[in-house]
């Protein structure tokens, strides 16, 4: 796995390696010591061999006796000692020799062994012999009769005996070194093996860590220290897991905040890149969380005062806040920049304040007050001019007298009535009205209101239809309210619809809905105002001349609420418009209910 370069095999080669030396070096000296004891052993050998035949030698070569009696003897005692035996004169000159011809031979005096022992009693040498060519050892020793030296004894022995024991030797050594190499090389990969072994495992481990794999633990059979090491690891591993399960666990609580957190927050680093963004951010930005992140954040907001207030936080390093309307017409919102240092690496957060809503409904409690306040002052400034005129005289002219009081008590009606409908949306909001509901078919909630409205259908000539099939399950309502909702809106219908247009009721069923919607051909509504038609004393333009307290929308959108129902409306300016509210058939609630 790890090849040459594991610490297996950098334990195990330098091992090896010392091992194979060592005997190798062992095996040279031990080959050198037997070799030197075996020669020396066979110099003394051949040294008392050489001074028994010079003392047996000693007569006949004090007589001087021919060669051939002294070539006799060499050869019997060569034969009898199994060495090469050669009687030599004190002149060099060659007398007897056991296994060549000496009278070929040359002189030898000046043979290093015949020289040491003339000077020293005894000589030894080990050379190649021109002789018999081969390398010998060669021992001599002086003979001596009377005291005089007479001759000189010298014995010889071939190597080759000794060779072929050290030779011997030397295999049986090197299949020692051989063996003990092997042992120390498997004896080598045992301690390395043995050594490497748990380390490959915190390797495997660490590996199945960084995996994220942190339940991985190391089992620990030793006491030394990489016992020590892996239970080292072991609470490493653990107190990692710990701190990993905890930061998981709050990166899971931080990561569910910031999904369901209805503030925006988006977070970018020095230069600008974004780095996190949360599901409402992209909502209010008009992007996605995929396309959004490692974007530039202008790229992102796409808006020139956010970006000019991140900034001017990037310049300042202080907390910076604007209220921002992206595009004009998208939200509003309360965008706050900080910046953010982790170390040295700063950052910024972008939190966005969505204030929509909150905004609308200031424009709505500033347009009821302001609706309220119009609705108010035209009766409430009649009512005054009236009891002026008829203060300054008109009490003294009956017939004037009795219609302004005529037109003072229109107008306390009306004041009467804005109230009341103010009282019964206020009830009904607050749930406080009471509401029977109860299965009844759609015609008992369509056709009254119809029939009691189509004079006033007639007298600006408008055809008013209605399309309401029989077979349509009943739906569960409150048979007043819903008949208050119905009047309301063909009433509306009917005001807003210039003479020779037309009205038309319908009912069907839609899903799990029963729909009914009353469409006219009128003046229609202008999109700016179609969102808030449902609002409490809001009216359109065209509406203001045409009368009413400007709450009949408001009562039927809380009704249907009440009902479980939706109200909505559909109207492009100019060709009229379609109201829709929604009912749930009485089988259903049933179901429900059981």
């Amino acid at each position: 796995m790890f090849g040459l370069h594991s610490i297996r095999w950098r334990i195990a080669v330098p091992y090896v390696i010392l091992a194979v030396l060592a005997m190798a070096g062992l095996a040279v000296y031990l080959s050198d010591l037997v070799r030197n004891a075996h020669l020396a052993d066979l110099e003394a050998q051949l040294t008392a061999e050489a001074q028994l035949l010079g003392e047996t030698l000693a007569a006949p070569l004090a007589q001087g006796k021919p060669g051939e009696i002294f070539d006799a003897q060499a050869r019997h005692y060569a034969d009898l000692l199994g060495v090469r035996v050669t009687i030599i004169a004190t002149d060099g000159t060659v007398l007897g020799e056991s296994h060549e011809d000496r009278l070929r031979m040359d002189n030898h005096l000046y043979r290093p062994e015949v020289q040491e022992a003339l000077a020293n009693g005894q000589g030894s040498s080990i050379r190649f012999s021109q002789t018999v060519r081969y390398e010998m050892m060669y021992v001599a020793v002086p003979v001596t009769a009377e005291g005089r030296e007479t001759g000189i004894v010298r014995v010889a022995l071939p190597l080759r005996q000794i060779e072929a024991n050290l030779s011997r030797l030397r295999r049986a050594v090197l299949s020692a070194t051989v063996v003990t190499s092997l042992i120390a090389v498997l004896l080598a990969l045992l301690i390395a093996e043995r050594t490497s072994r748990p380390l490959r495992q915190l390797t495997h481990m660490a590996e199945r860590m960084a995996e994220g794999d942190l339940s991985a633990r190391l089992l620990s059979r030793t006491r030394d220290e990489v016992g020590l090491l892996s239970d080292a690891f072991n609470r490493m591993a653990g107190q990692l897991q710990e701190k990993m399960t905890t930061l998981d666990r709050e990166r899971s609580r931080l990561a569910a905040v910031l999904t369901h957190m209805a503030d925006g927050v988006v977070i970018t680093d020095a230069e600008g890149q974004v780095v996190l963004i949360n599901p409402a951010a992209a909502r209010l930005l008009g992007t996605t969380e995929k396309s959004a992140l490692e974007a530039s954040f202008a790229r992102v907001v796409r808006d020139h005062q956010l970006i000019e207030l991140w900034k001017r936080c990037r310049e300042t390093g202080a907390e910076e806040m604007e209220a921002v309307e992206v595009d004009h017409h998208g939200p509003f919102l309360q965008a706050i920049v900080t910046p953010l240092l982790e170390g040295e690496r700063q950052g910024f957060m972008v939190i966005l304040q969505d204030l929509t809503q909150i905004r609308r409904l200031e424009t709505v409690r500033r347009d009821f007050i302001s609706n309220l306040s119009h609705e108010l002052r035209t009766p409430l400034a009649s009512l005054k001019a009236l009891v002026e005129t008829l203060r300054d005289g008109a009490l003294q002219d009956p017939p004037a007298a009795k219609r302004f009081l005529d037109r003072i008590e229109a107008e306390v009606d009306a004041l009467t009535q804005m109230v009341q409908e103010l009282l019964e949306l206020s009830r009904i909001e607050s749930g406080q009205a009471p509401f029977h509901p109860a299965p009844v078919a759609v015609g008992d909630l369509v056709l009254p209101v119809i029939e009691r409205l189509r004079p006033q259908a007639d007298r600006t000539s408008l055809r008013l239809t209605v399309e309401v099939p029989p077979d349509l399950p009943p739906v569960l309502a409150d048979p007043e309210r819903v008949q208050q909702v119905v009047t309301n809106l063909v009433h509306n219908a009917i005001k807003f619809t210039p003479s020779g247009g037309e009205v038309t009721i319908t009912a069907a069923r839609s899903g799990q809905e029963m729909v009914i919607s009353v469409n006219d051909t009128g003046v229609g509504i202008s999109a700016e105002d179609l969102p808030r038609i449902f609002e409490r004393f809001y009216k359109a333009d065209r509406a203001r001349s045409g009368g009413g307290t400007g709450l009949g929308l408001a009562i039927a959108k809380h009704i249907v609420k009440a009902h479980g129902g939706r109200i909505w409306a559909e109207s492009i300016e100019g060709q009229g418009s379609t109201f829709f509210f929604t009912l749930l058939p009485a089988e259903q609630e049933d179901e429900e209910g059981r």
